[in-house]
């Protein structure tokens, strides 16, 4: 584990995210509560609230904290036929939150997959990552939203980068 003794306490929060894709009927089945296994909502919540509390038994390195705050939300869309799960995790530690946002965000995406298989096959989980972090050194972190990430990638090279693309690209004289 790296020490973290010298590290000042400081408030520290995070946020994940983990998609779970599925038929439009196993999600109707999941929204009415009427599963197999029962209420698979209520019973993911739990599972990454849980799971969040159990993240340094779970990976290895990882500092165990005294968390402050955790809360696992599952919104479903129709449209797509998905589960967005956001699990937000707090502190007061000399060490971030971010894995247990992030474990409390997979666990309750595995219990959705685990207690809904049996009615689809194809589910898929997509799409864990980390949201947002603040606290700490680094101070305040956000993911872009998908649109700023696209401009982002689509940089203009600079007129010095495009000149020696264009002298590498010459013919040799001679």
């Amino acid at each position: 584990m790296v020490d973290v003794s010298d590290k000042p306490v400081s408030a520290r929060r995070a946020t994940a995210e983990a998609t779970v894709k599925m038929d439009q009927e196993t999600l109707t089945l999941v929204i009415d509560g009427v599963g197999a296994k029962g209420d698979v909502l209520s019973v993911a919540e739990l599972a990454g609230i849980m799971a969040a509390k159990r993240t340094a038994e779970l990976i290895p390195l990882c500092h165990p904290l005294p968390l402050t705050e955790i809360s696992v939300e599952i919104t479903p869309d129709r449209k797509v036929g998905t589960l967005v799960i956001t699990a937000s995790t707090a502190t007061t530690a000399q060490t971030g939150v971010e894995m247990e946002a992030m474990t409390a965000a997979s666990v309750a995406a595995l219990t959705v997959y685990d207690m809904v298989k049996s009615a689809d096959r194809f589910v898929t989980i997509t799409g864990v990552r980390l949201l947002e972090k603040t606290g700490g050194k680094s101070g305040h972190w956000k993911r872009p939203a998908p649109k700023e990430v696209e401009a982002a990638a689509e940089v203009k090279p600079t007129k010095a980068a495009a000149r020696s693309v264009k002298r590498a690209r010459a013919p040799k004289k001679g």
